[in-house]
């Protein structure tokens, strides 16, 4: 399966977010060279500077199709085409309250606008995706109809969008069978929002009903609670499904902390695959387990996603964590020394202060004084 990247576009649509065109440029570079298949690198009609970055993108990527948003209409696929993408991304909402209330058009109206600038589009000699927007909260046979209205005005791929995160992936799985069963056989996307929590669960649910191509953020990153994030919905299609991508695991980590970076906004300690937690074990019992064979606490390698195993000293840390920490640092764990490290590694975790090598060491500098100490008495 496909993975469509669009942390330059829906992402940057995270408030307090934006990226000069370097910034942009940079991630774009490590997207491709992580092996995503397509980056939706901005919306060209946006701004002058927009447009700009978006065909220094095309110029610079080797190997994804680099891919422009659009309305739908004329003038941005226009902009688009200027900026030297490989695919035009041509939305309309198809839901009864966006028509009414965002767009004041009516359903025929939408249809007629969805031909007409599909067809231009495709006219130009680029590649065409189409997206209902608000999909998930559209009447069902209008949506049929708009899919299949698109794909006959020539659009070569389609996206079904979970624009403000409403489905459940019993639902989502409905949509995809239905849509797949009434609409040619073309690509389809999906692109799903994190509202509720479900992005990815919808998202890995919708390419097990048959969707072809996901989208999604790098850590989450966008509006509101985000997108479907592109390193657990890879991690999952490869680990879960048995499925294949073209992404290169190990580039995962990397990837999140470049973006992080730019973006300016920090990884949750707890995020899963490319979190700092992600592979950290603290409690003594899973400490013991993981240290005879990491898979009885790691469903995957952390090597295999570029992130790395971290024990952790703390409340929760047993004998066997304090003797690998010390063996870590050229220690010699000796019974004594390990019951002493580990009363004075819970004492400081209840007054908040972290253990990390400099103060373990101070530990085991002030025993070494403590048993000398005893021994010149």
């Amino acid at each position: 399966m496909r993975i469509f990247d669009t942390t330059l576009r829906d992402g940057e649509q995270m408030p307090g977010v934006a990226l000069s065109p370097g910034e942009k440029l940079q991630i774009a570079l490590a997207l491709d060279e992580a092996g995503v298949d397509m980056i939706e690198a901005g919306f060209a009609a946006v701004s002058r500077d927009e447009k700009m970055a978006i065909r220094q993108i095309s110029k610079e990527v080797s190997t994804a199709k680099v891919v422009s948003l659009a309305r739908m209409s004329k003038a941005d696929v226009d902009a688009a085409l200027d900026a030297d993408v490989d695919m035009v991304h041509v939305f309309i909402a198809t839901s009864d309250i966006h028509l009414k209330y965002k767009l004041g058009i009516s359903r025929e109206e939408a249809l007629r606008r969805i031909e007409e600038v599909v067809s231009y589009a495709k006219s130009h000699g680029v590649e065409v995706l189409f997206s209902a927007e608000d999909a998930t909260r559209s009447d069902l046979e209008f949506l049929v109809e708009a899919y299949r209205r698109a794909v006959e005005a020539g659009a070569d791929e389609i996206n079904v969008p979970d624009t403000v995160g409403v489905m459940t992936p019993s639902r989502m799985a409905y949509l995809v069978r239905y849509l797949k069963e009434r609409l040619p056989p073309v690509p389809m996307h999906v692109h799903c929002h994190d509202d509720f929590g479900m992005a990815v669960a919808n998202t890995v649910t919708a390419i097990e009903n048959g969707a072809d191509v996901a989208q999604v953020v790098v850590n989450n990153f966008g509006e509101r609670a985000g997108n479907a994030a592109l390193e657990e919905v890879v991690a999952a299609v490869h680990y879960l499904l048995g499925l294949r991508t073209n992404v290169k695991l190990e580039k995962l980590y990397g990837l999140s902390q470049l973006v992080s970076k730019l973006f300016g906004v920090p990884v949750p300690p707890n995020k899963a695959v490319v979190g700092e937690n992600a592979f950290s074990h603290e409690a003594g019992i899973h400490v013991h387990g993981v240290l005879n064979n990491p898979f009885t606490y790691e469903p995957m390698r952390p090597e295999d996603v570029g992130n790395r195993r971290r024990i952790v000293l703390g409340k929760h840390s047993g004998r066997h964590s304090v003797a690998w920490a010390l063996k870590n640092m050229g220690v010699e764990p000796s019974d004594a020394l390990v019951d002493y490290v580990l009363d004075a590694v819970k004492e400081l975790a209840v007054r908040k202060v972290r253990v990390d090598e400099v103060v373990l060491r101070e530990l085991v500098n002030r025993y070494n004084r403590g048993v000398s100490a005893t021994h010149a008495v």
